[in-house]
């Protein structure tokens, strides 16, 4: 069996010392379909929009929901909208570990393409303030595009290496996630490559440098605060010899014990999803405790300077008023007005993908509201919107001009089933296309 799927032999003796008599159940696992699944948005009407494609509940994830055989959801309007998330089901293990609540300042320590980070920001709900951070710069910006798709309101992307941030922000966050480069065995069924890339050393140079960012997450935790540490990989080297190992380290951190529908509890502080046991191709969580019970240093004080207030007003005469929770803090960048959460913490030094919600562009006589803004708005907080049928949303999405009237002039937010897609400016009759080059796409 274990030469018909093709894993490396080094892998097949791991597995079979860690399982056992459950070994031959694993490695059959492995030649199953996928366990491809979605996660709804809950700043959109995701159930209605993604009807199509949702099938069986993931049970540890409330938003999450496995895919119906043979659809292709990242190929459809309800995707670009922000519907939804494509996520390998156990991948929403980690997130759902770390529980985030709102109010709370977290961090996700490697956090391209986005997933955990989407996955944490709908369970802050808007409150508190998330901090995603990726050291390789184009997988940052991906991971900025992802957050703007799904509307994150609260969120500011960095693109660091952990001892940049802890030397900045020891202290800083209530839980912080470090969903550490792994291995990927578990990536073994999904993508049958990973396999070939595999050596019997792959794991222990991966449990060093491991190490040396769950050194630095560590001290990015206030005292009292959580750190979830986890893999995509099955080895015990990178999951319970690297927690371990840790706790050696820092006997400041201790194991907490957590419970997941559908996988069940932890055994000292450890969670494994294994894909012939849980319908989910493999995943690692480890939840830790900090001892103490310190509060996390406080956000700078906000010093607004006199023109972003004025061009704000700006904009608000444009689109409508909007939220205040939005406009408490406003700080410009070259040429854009954010909206920056409240418990941001400074970003002087760091290279700063997204400080916060990106609300206009300023040109020389004029404002222009941004994509980032759409997508976090609701349809009715906008003064002006169109609502587009399917055939005229994809045309929308593939940057044309539309047709709508005399009666409409200005900017007006494009709608689909209720749902943001973007901006158009009408005037004379034509609905002028604002959606950014980058994200348009032919879904005819």
């Amino acid at each position: 069996m274990c030469d018909a799927i093709r894993v490396p032999d080094g892998f097949v003796r791991e597995i079979e010392e860690m399982l056992g008599s459950d070994a031959p159940a694993f490695f059959a696992s492995l030649e199953e379909p996928a366990a491809l699944a979605l996660r709804l948005n809950p700043a959109r009407a995701g159930a209605e929009a993604a009807e199509a494609f949702i099938g069986d509940p993931v049970p540890w994830e409330p938003l999450g929901r496995y895919l119906k055989p043979g659809t292709r959801p990242g190929a459809g309007i309800a995707h670009a909208a922000g519907a939804f998330y494509l996520q390998e089901a156990s991948a929403m293990v980690s997130a759902a570990a770390l529980d985030p609540k709102p109010g709370e300042r977290v961090l996700d320590l490697c956090a391209a393409p986005g997933g955990k980070s989407t996955q944490i920001a709908a369970r802050l709900m808007g409150e508190g303030l998330l901090v995603s951070n990726e050291p390789e710069p184009g997988r940052a910006k991906v991971l900025a595009s992802n957050l703007e798709r799904m509307g994150a309101r609260n969120a500011c992307v960095v693109c660091a290496y952990p001892d940049a941030l802890a030397s900045r922000w020891a202290g800083c966050f209530d839980a912080v996630l470090c969903d550490a480069p792994c291995s990927g065995e578990g990536m073994f069924r999904r993508d049958p490559a990973a396999r070939s890339q595999w050596s019997p050393a792959s794991p222990a140079g991966c449990a060093k440098r491991q190490a040396e960012i769950l050194d630095r997450a560590a001290e990015l935790v206030r005292p009292g605060g959580r750190l979830v540490y986890s893999t995509c990989t099955f080895n015990s080297i990178e999951n319970e010899g690297a927690i371990a190992a840790f706790l050696e380290r820092h006997p400041e951190f201790a194991p907490e014990e957590f419970e997941l529908p559908g996988i069940g509890k932890s055994r000292g502080g450890m969670l494994r999803v294994w894909p012939h046991l849980a319908r989910g191709d493999g995943h690692f969580a480890a939840r830790l405790r900090k001892a103490g019970d310190g509060e996390r240093p406080a956000a700078p004080e906000h010093r607004s300077d006199r023109e972003s207030p004025a061009l704000l007003r700006r904009l608000e005469e444009e689109i409508g008023a909007l939220p205040e929770a939005w406009t408490r803090r406003l700080e410009r960048s070259g040429d854009f007005l954010y909206s920056i959460a409240p418990e941001r913490p400074e970003l002087a030094g760091l290279r700063v993908v997204s400080p916060g919600l990106r609300l206009l562009r300023i040109g020389r006589n004029y404002v222009e509201p941004e994509h980032a803004l759409a997508m976090a708005m609701d349809a009715a907080q906008a003064s002006r919107r169109m609502e587009l049928d399917d055939a005229r949303a994809k045309r929308y999405l593939a940057g044309e001009a539309l047709g709508c009237g005399d009666e409409i002039r200005g900017w007006t937010l494009m709608v689909w089933r209720g749902l943001p897609l973007g901006w158009g400016k009408a005037s004379n009759g034509q609905m002028k296309n604002h959606l950014p080059k980058g994200l348009r796409v032919n879904l005819r």
